[in-house]
C-alpha cells in the first residue's frame, strides 16, 4: 500500500512516498481502509521535530474509512462499519491498524470525508469550549486564526452557546469567511493592533477567554486582551512556540494561562465517545458546519504541508488515498 513518511525531522522536503505491506490487526485492533486522511498542524510539529519522533515515521493521526478486518476480542466494531479515529500515528497511508477502543463509529448522516476532516479539530473545539473553559451565553470570546480548521469550529460552536465572538484572521478573504460563520467582530491581525481593537470592542474590559492556536506571534497581544481573571488557552503553535515569560506578567490582571492537549481530555474510551457524540450532534443539528477547503492526493502530502504552513489554506484539508 502507498504511505507517506518523514525520513527525518525537517521541512516538507523530508516527506517521502513509500510502499508498505498491508498490516494485519492484532488482538483488540481493527484494520481501517481509509476514505480520507485529515491534515492537522500537529502533523507539521511531528515532521519538524518540534514534537520529536523516531524516524523514519509514517505521519498522520486522523482518518476515516471502513473496517476491513478485526482482531481477536474486538466486539466494538464489525467488518464494513464506518469509522473514524485520531491519536494513532500512521494515518498517511491507504490503510492503518488502530486500537478498537480509540476509534468511533461515524453516523450515517456524516460523510466519511467530513469525519476525517473534522474529528481531531472538532473534538479539540469541543473540549476547549465545553470543558477547558466552558463558554456561557452572554460572554465575549476571542478566537485567533478563526478561518483555520479549529478556528472555524470554535467560532460556530461559541455562537451556538450564545457567546459573542471576536475573530482574528490574516486577510480580508478570510475575514469574509468568519463573518459568514457568524463572527460578531473581525480583526486583521497583520494590519491592526489586536489588543487596542479588543479594548475598543469591550469598552476596555477585555475578554474572559482567548483561544489561541497561533502561539508566538499572538502571545503578547493575547495577554493584553484578557479581562480581569481572564484565561488564555494557548492550544497551538502555528507561528512557533510561545517564548519564555515571567509569571509576573499574569499578575496585572490575575490572569490564567493553560496549554492543553486534546489527548488529555479523551483518555478513556468513554471520554472519547462522549466528545465525538457532542461533535456529531452539533454537526447533525447544523449549528456547526465544516468546510473542506482543500483536497490533496495522499502522494502530494508535501504540497499540503507547504500550503498549511504558508497559511494558504482555509477550513479543513484532507488527503485522499
Amino acid at each position: 500500500m502507498l504511505a507517506v513518511e518523514a525520513k527525518a525531522a525537517g521541512g516538507p522536503e523530508v516527506l517521502e512516498v513509500v510502499e508498505r505491506d498491508l498490516p494485519s490487526p492484532g488482538p483488540g485492533q481493527i484494520l481501517v481502509r481509509h476514505a480520507a486522511v485529515g491534515l492537522n498542524f500537529i502533523d507539521t510539529y511531528h515532521r519538524s521535530g518540534l514534537y520529536p519522533l523516531k524516524y523514519p515515521q509514517v505521519l498522520g493521526l486522523e482518518a476515516a474509512g471502513h473496517v476491513e478486518a478485526v482482531g481477536d476480542g474486538v466486539t466494538r466494531f464489525a467488518i464494513g462499519d464506518r469509522v473514524a479515529y485520531n491519536g494513532t500515528m500512521g494515518a498517511y497511508a491507504q490503510a492503518s491498524v488502530v486500537p478498537a477502543d480509540r476509534a468511533v463509529k461515524v453516523p450515517d448522516g456524516v460523510e466519511l470525508e467530513v469525519a476525517a476532516a473534522v474529528l481531531l479539530k472538532g473534538m479539540t473545539a469541543e473540549f476547549l469550549v465545553r470543558r477547558c473553559f466552558p463558554v456561557k451565553a452572554g460572554q465575549t470570546v476571542l478566537v485567533h486564526a478563526a478561518a483555520g480548521g479549529v478556528g472555524q469550529i470554535l467560532v460556530q460552536w461559541a455562537k451556538a452557546l450564545g457567546a459573542s465572538v471576536i475573530a482574528t484572521v490574516g486577510s480580508e478573504a478570510k475575514a469574509q469567511i468568519v463573518r459568514d460563520l457568524g463572527a460578531d467582530h473581525v480583526i486583521l491581525y497583520d494590519h491592526e493592533d489586536v489588543a487596542a481593537r479588543v479594548a475598543e470592542i469591550t469598552g476596555g474590559a477585555g475578554v474572559p477567554v482567548i483561544y489561541d492556536g497561533v502561539g508566538k506571534d499572538t502571545f503578547q497581544g493575547s495577554l493584553k486582551s484578557l479581562g480581569r481573571r481572564g484565561v488564555l488557552v494557548t492550544y497551538g503553535n502555528a507561528s512557533g512556540p510561545v517564548p519564555p515569560f515571567a509569571p509576573l506578567e499574569l499578575g496585572a490582571k490575575s490572569a490564567w494561562i493553560t496549554r492543553p492537549r486534546l489527548f488529555d481530555y479523551i483518555v478513556t474510551t468513554q471520554e472519547l465517545d462522549e466528545s465525538a457524540a457532542a461533535l456529531f450532534e452539533v454537526l447533525a443539528s447544523g449549528a456547526v458546519k465544516m468546510e473542506i477547503g482543500q483536497r490533496f492526493p495522499l502522494a502530494e502530502a508535501r504540497a499540503a504541508h507547504e500550503a498549511l504552513e504558508g497559511r494558504k489554506t482555509t477550513g479543513a484539508t484532507v488527503l485522499v488515498p
